[in-house]
């Protein structure tokens, strides 16, 4: 099978040219063309002396550099002029030679650039007049019959060349175009990814960290005395574990949901906004901190009120996780001055220096990310009476530069304030 293989690949081979290989057949067919023409027209034609031997050496040594017309156009023009100035100069028959030239000087035009191109259009059209002003002074109609010719071929070709270049940018910018459009698509791809991990992070970190802490309620209810169990505290205990699991579970068939229902719409589903925030105070005072809530904002932007929903959620979670026993919770929710304030403040002892040891985790990070993402800032760290504080600020209505924003009245027309302790 070899050698049937080597056979087809050689005749493939001769088939496909290169590029390069393929302009120069071209090339050769074209000048053996103009070469045909060129020999009828000094047959045929009487306008001069009939060709003799030197003639026809001058005349089709002419066509022969049209070969490389394309790869050397300048070496090609000036052997051409080597050729047709001594058969002109002979007064052999003056018409031959034009098809040759003119495709010369075409090639010229197209190849190089506009200054050469009005350079040698200059000389040759300079040289053509002085030349027929000795030869012929009364051969006026002849002089301006040339001169329309060499003008009119330097143009095309320029028109030629500027076409080309157009079309050559037009297909440049349609294929940066597409680029463009990737890499958009890509970008968006990288932010759903991002949004999915923070969303997933937020969840299950909130979800995780409640269970341990209920898990480890109705572990020390178990054992503080057995001999006296309080079968209800750790049936409690035990239902507070199941809800915030069957909580987690809705959550995370919601974020998931993303990833299945491409094709239907942008899958992104509901977002959590601020109507959810009391569900989180109640999840965080069943792991045993006490929580003052107050919610005073009306609805606000989906993207605003979701980001605003995992500020709470992740400020919880930390506050849960690192504020000890004893805790005690703030948590501030309104509208100042086109922007939605958030503030989550306890008193507890607060994270580590540098997150938890040994796990540096993403709580913060998230965190600022989400205020970011709806061009708002948060600032997080120790409290000015001890514990830890978290403050957002994301914009709801955007600020017109010059013009002053009016305060946010003392109280809104329909607040929803939530003020419970621990229970």
């Amino acid at each position: 099978m070899s050698r049937p293989q080597s056979l087809i690949e050689r005749a493939l081979t001769a088939v496909n040219h290169p590029p390069a290989v393929r302009s120069l057949r071209n090339d050769a067919y074209l000048a053996a063309a103009v070469a045909a023409l060129t020999t009828v027209m000094a047959l045929f034609l009487k306008d001069g002396r009939q060709p003799d031997p030197l003639a026809w050496l001058l005349l089709l040594g002419a066509n022969v550099p049209l070969i490389w017309r394309r790869r050397h156009p300048m070496t090609v023009m000036l052997a051409m002029v080597a050729c047709v100035v001594p058969y002109h100069a002979l007064d052999y028959t003056h018409t031959a030679p034009i098809p040759a030239t003119l495709l010369a000087l075409y090639t010229v035009a197209v190849a190089g650039s506009a200054r050469r191109t009005l350079l040698i259009g200059t000389v040759l059209i300079g040289t053509t007049l002085t030349v027929n002003a000795v030869t012929n002074p009364d051969g006026l109609a002849e002089m301006l019959r040339i001169s329309g010719w060499l003008i009119s071929v330097l143009l095309f070709g320029r028109y030629i060349r500027v076409h080309r270049q157009y079309l050559a940018s037009t297909l440049e910018r349609a294929e940066r175009a597409e680029r463009t459009r990737e890499e958009e698509a890509l970008r968006r791809v990288a932010e759903e990814r991002l949004r999915i991990a923070r969303d997933l992070h937020d969840l299950l970190a909130h979800s995780i960290t409640l269970i341990g802490v209920q898990t480890s309620v109705a572990a020390h209810v178990l054992t503080a005395d057995p001999d006296r169990l309080d079968r209800e505290a750790v049936a409690k205990a035990l239902d507070d574990i199941s809800d915030t699991c069957r909580t987690a579970r809705g959550e995370l068939r919601t974020t998931l949901e993303v990833l299945r229902a491409a094709e239907h719409g942008d899958g992104r589903g509901p977002l959590p906004g601020l109507d959810g925030i009391p569900h989180l105070t109640e999840t965080a005072r069943t792991a045993g901190a006490q929580v003052d809530l107050t919610v005073r904002a009306d609805d606000a932007p989906p993207a605003v009120g979701a980001a605003a929903y995992r500020i709470v959620q992740e400020a919880l979670t930390n506050s849960v996780r690192h504020g000890g026993p004893g805790l005690s919770i703030r948590v501030d929710v309104y509208e100042e001055r086109g922007a939605l304030c958030v503030s989550v403040t306890d008193d507890g002892t607060g994270p580590p220096a540098g997150g938890t040891p040994g796990s540096p985790g993403f709580g913060l990070v998230g965190m600022r990310e989400r205020a970011r993402s709806v061009g708002g800032t948060l600032d997080a760290g120790a409290g000015e009476g001890g514990g830890f504080e978290v403050r957002a600020v994301l914009p709801v209505v955007p600020v017109v530069s010059g013009l002053p924003v009016p305060p946010a009245p003392s109280e809104p027309s329909t607040p929803s304030v939530h003020r419970e302790g621990a229970r």
